[in-house]
């Protein structure tokens, strides 16, 4: 067993090998390396899935009772200075492992098809399989700066990821924007670890908890100091896990192609955060202001990312907010004290949101051979709907992962959510509350985006094709009523693009002739002639899919436990006890039938809520009911004066606030970005006018004061020598009166 342990150090290097491959082959023999580029994608998956084996065998000798175990050997060493390498298995570490390679593996196979047809093939897989092992490499870390160390090359690799198509300016300014974004949060943390450094003397987690705690409990450090140290760390993590206020970066991230997206929000760069704060959780608890500030930060990114997530019409950006708002939830628990309840939730969300992100890809790879390529197209939900009759398994995969995440039972998300939930009551009501909250918002927000979609008629913007000038178009209203006229297509766009409300349901059918025609593609296999309507992706992407509704329906399964023995699946219990016992605070979690059931009907209502609230505005819920005066009467009151008035100006308010990215992207361009502009621009002119002007003016001043003595001077020696002794005289005569 011990040998099993002693060689974990292959886990992060079988993908790095695939990097140094592709590397050497473009390197050495180029062309024939592109030559066989979709082959490549073979040994990407396979060595991935290799670590995913040696990772499972960890984690069943974890779940077995096995001890935790750190292998080291020296990297430098001084006569006060010892720095060693190695790697540290313990649950977490396991946990980490069989989610960044399970996904991983899902994520390689869905993009050898996404990505057959783009000309950075080879570099995409490159770029892939270094991430997998950067990230790798930081869930093994056993002390703080080898963790440092791996840090920095995951956020290069998503920097390198998200501007993978680095031509298109704005995806070269996002990853410039998470590039500067998470600087602020590398800076912080670098500063924390030497902090803790100068502290504690260590930089093995053992020895730096240990050393700390009894420094806290003897008074031996100043709690200001440490306080200030750990807070560094911890803004490390809100930057990495795009948490309030360092949370900009992560809906331009999805600039980057969308499989980028799927593994950038369920396996490595927004969970490298939430990663650390986890490792590091036992010295956060010895100092109580800390984990009130991760609590406070987790609620209220969770309420601000539901709040964006709610009028986004991009249909990454606004899965991008989900996940802002679940890793919230995370940190939430995180701060309570809750750490089986965060990494519960860590496991399930990141199957449910791959699972949507690579759902998203197979519908924006569905809607391109119509519109063409264009992210502000076959990415914009106003463009879609009516897409379930040519998507027909994407559809059914995107439904379980939205009610996954929604909170719906049996899927996976309900379990750790709910239990998220219960935790927050014993902690706060008031941050209890805003989670519940938040739970409804969620639920309306997917659906919405599942609604957007798939419900409705089909609506395209047809740029490329000439026969589609004088389609005719015809707008369905809010409440389901067609328009009493076929619209202009350039007048459509032009609202579709610039005054879409909150609450917009219009979709725009497309004359049959058009939706009809056939567009030529060529393909690896061959030429082949695809239909223009949407069409299922292939085989190799939707088998991804399958294989993650499988993770989002029974994941779940692994935490749920209870007192009577009835049920007692708690495999996650038994997986984390040993960390639970040495690393990290008790976390012991066990319900009984009836608490259960009372909390989960509470959690399902408020979901249930967000549901039909979200079906009522933008699905066909209303046209069911419009024969029922119950109904119509409240629709009547709504729209009676003073109170359509009231609910316009709140709709507004709340979609303005939503749209605009709650205004914090506009402070920050305008107070800080055009701040630093103004400041730069003032400390130019003080250098080139004021220290720049005084050198330059005793030069300029020195010459004119010569040119003027040059014409005062009579060429006569003696005339000088008396001038000269008179002014020794004169300096002498008033020195001496001093």
């Amino acid at each position: 067993m011990e040998h099993t342990y002693k060689y974990a150090w292959i886990i992060p290097f079988l993908p790095l090998l695939v990097t140094m491959l592709i590397g050497f082959g473009l390197l050495l023999v180029p062309t024939a390396t592109k030559n066989i580029r979709r082959m490549w994608a073979f040994p990407s998956v396979l060595l991935l899935s290799i670590a995913m084996g040696f990772s499972a065998n960890l984690s069943i000798q974890q779940i077995n009772g096995s001890f935790i175990y750190q292998y080291l050997w020296s990297w430098t060493i001084n006569n006060d200075f010892s720095l060693e390498f190695g790697h540290l298995i313990d649950p977490l570490t396991s946990i980490m492992s069989i989610l960044i390679t399970t996904v991983g593996i899902m994520v390689l196979i869905y993009s050898d098809n996404y990505m057959s047809h783009d000309q950075g093939y080879l570099r995409f897989f490159a770029y892939m399989s270094f991430s997998n092992a950067s990230m790798l490499g930081l869930v093994t870390s056993s002390n703080l700066i080898q963790i440092h160390i791996f840090w920095e090359l995951v956020g290069m690799c998503s920097y390198l990821l998200i501007g993978f198509w680095f031509t298109r300016p704005i995806a070269a300014s996002a990853c410039q924007k998470a590039f500067v974004t998470n600087r602020v949060g590398d800076f912080g943390l670098l500063l924390g670890i030497l902090g803790l450094y100068w502290i504690t003397g260590s930089l093995e987690f053992r020895d730096l908890f240990e050393i700390l705690n009894n420094l806290i409990h003897n008074n031996g450090v100043n709690s200001l100091f440490a306080t200030l140290c750990a807070s560094l760390v911890f803004v490390g993590a809100v930057a990495k896990s795009a948490q309030f206020p360092l949370h900009v970066w992560l809906p331009d991230a999805m600039e980057g192609p969308t499989p980028i997206s799927a593994l950038i929000h369920a396996a490595t760069m927004v969970a490298a955060g939430i990663f650390l704060v986890a490792r590091l959780l036992p010295l956060f608890t010895v100092i109580p202001y800390i984990m009130n500030l991760i609590s406070l930060i987790g609620v209220i990114t969770v309420l601000l990312g539901a709040t964006l997530a709610l009028a986004q019409r991009d249909i990454k950006r606004s899965l991008a907010y989900s996940t802002m708002s679940q890793l919230g939830y995370i940190m939430l628990a995180s701060g309570i004290g809750s750490y089986r309840a965060a990494l519960f939730h860590l496991i399930t969300h990141a199957y449910s949101k791959a699972l949507l992100f690579l759902g998203s890809g197979s519908i924006i790879h569905s809607m391109e051979p119509i519109v063409g390529y264009s992210p502000d197209k076959s990415q914009n939900m106003a463009l879609m709907g009516g897409l379930t009759r040519y998507v027909p398994i994407t559809r059914t995969t995107f439904l379980l992962g939205t009610l996954s995440l929604c909170g719906i039972p049996p899927l996976a998300c309900f379990w750790s959510k709910d239990e998220i939930l219960n935790d927050s009551w014993l902690y706060s009501p008031i941050f209890a509350i805003i989670a519940c909250f938040t739970a409804g918002l969620t639920a309306f927000y997917m659906f919405r985006m599942y609604l957007l979609t798939f419900d409705g008629y089909l609506h395209v913007h047809f740029q490329n094709y000439s026969s589609a000038k004088n389609s005719s178009f015809y707008s369905i209203s809010l409440w389901g009523k067609e328009a009493p006229k076929a619209v202009n297509r350039n007048s459509l766009l032009s609202t579709m693009n610039n005054k879409a409300s909150f609450f917009s349901k219009d979709t725009y059918q497309i004359d049959d002739n058009v939706r009809n025609r056939m567009r030529y593609f060529s393909t690896y296999f061959g030429n082949k002639y695809t239909y223009m309507y949407p069409h299922e992706s292939e085989n190799t992407m939707l088998f991804p899919l399958l294989v993650l509704v499988l993770f989002t329906l029974f994941v779940g399964s692994i935490g749920i436990h209870f007192d009577q023995g009835v049920i007692d699946l708690d495999i996650l219990s038994k997986w984390l006890s040993p960390s639970t016992n040495v690393f990290h605070p008790n976390s012991n979690y066990s319900v009984d039938w009836y608490e259960f059931f009372t909390n989960a009907i509470f959690s399902v209502s408020i979901a249930l809520f967000g549901l039909f609230i979200a079906s009522v505005l933008y699905g066909s819920v209303y046209s069911s009911f419009q024969n029922l005066d119950l109904i119509n009467s409240f629709v009547k009151i709504l729209k009676m004066g003073p109170n359509r008035i009231i609910l316009d100006q709140i709709i507004n308010v709340i979609y303005n606030w939503s749209y605009n990215r709650g205004y914090i992207d506009i402070f920050y361009t305008r107070v800080l970005t055009m701040g630093i502009r103004v400041l730069a621009k003032l400390t130019d002119f003080f250098d080139r006018r004021i220290i720049d002007g005084i050198t330059n003016g005793v030069g300029v001043a020195s010459f004119f004061i010569g040119e003027g003595i040059k014409y005062m001077g009579g060429g006569r020696i003696s005339s000088y020598l008396f001038l000269y002794l008179s002014s020794v005289s004169i300096f002498l005569l008033i020195f001496s009166k001093f």
